[in-house]
């Protein structure tokens, strides 16, 4: 299981490998410049607030290093447990009958699976992005690794399949018990209101591999 302080640790890691502070990768990868700060790591309350996949996904573009050198700054000795995940593309994930009703995929013969490290008590799986629908932040053939099982709040980045077989990836705006609210991340496509019956599944983009 990723831990909460071993990531932030490897945050830190990664901004002293390239002679900077935490604050100072925050602005070389055009984020806020407290973004990762230390108070800004646990809530008023004591919870623990986890780096977003987007603040993530800029760090790694903004040193040129890729997800395996960030999950070794992770876990330095190479113990982090690794299991194989299915991975789908966005017109599989449109299909209901290959998922249950918590949104996790079922075993369907031939689909592809990927290695990625054990998430612990989160359960994911992996979609491949295609269209633009997503960009700037995500491209086509961007590999998103997302869990159903995982809480969301606002401002995460979500994918939602509808009941009709639309999968979008969009932010979170607001969840009431009458519907979601999303952001397009794409500005050239609309937000969208979706009704709560007519929601299939809402899963929570936990990292990208681009």
């Amino acid at each position: 299981m990723l831990s909460h302080d071993r990531v932030w640790a490897a945050v830190d890691a990664l901004a002293a490998r390239h002679g900077m502070t935490a604050s100072g990768l925050a602005r070389k990868a055009g984020l806020d410049a407290t973004s990762f700060n230390k108070s800004k790591r646990t809530s008023p309350e004591g919870r623990d607030r986890w780096p977003s996949t987007e603040s993530i996904a800029k760090i790694l573009r903004a040193t040129g290093a890729t997800l395996e050198d960030f999950l070794r700054l992770v876990e330095p000795t190479g113990s982090l447990r690794r299991s194989m995940i299915p991975l789908i593309g966005m017109t599989q994930a449109g299909a209901g009958k290959f998922f249950t009703d918590e949104g996790l995929p079922t075993n369907v013969p031939g689909w592809d699976e990927i290695d990625f490290p054990d998430f612990g008590q989160e359960k994911v799986f992996a979609l491949e992005v295609t269209g633009d629908s997503m960009q700037p932040l995500y491209r086509d053939g961007d590999v998103l690794i997302i869990s159903p099982t995982a809480s969301i709040r606002k401002g995460d980045r979500v994918v939602v399949r509808t009941s009709s077989g639309e999968v979008l990836a969009k932010e979170l705006r607001r969840r009431s018990a009458k519907s979601l609210e999303l952001v397009s991340l794409n500005k050239e496509h609309e937000d969208r209101t979706i009704p709560s019956e007519e929601v299939a599944w809402v899963a929570r983009i936990m990292w990208a591999r681009q």
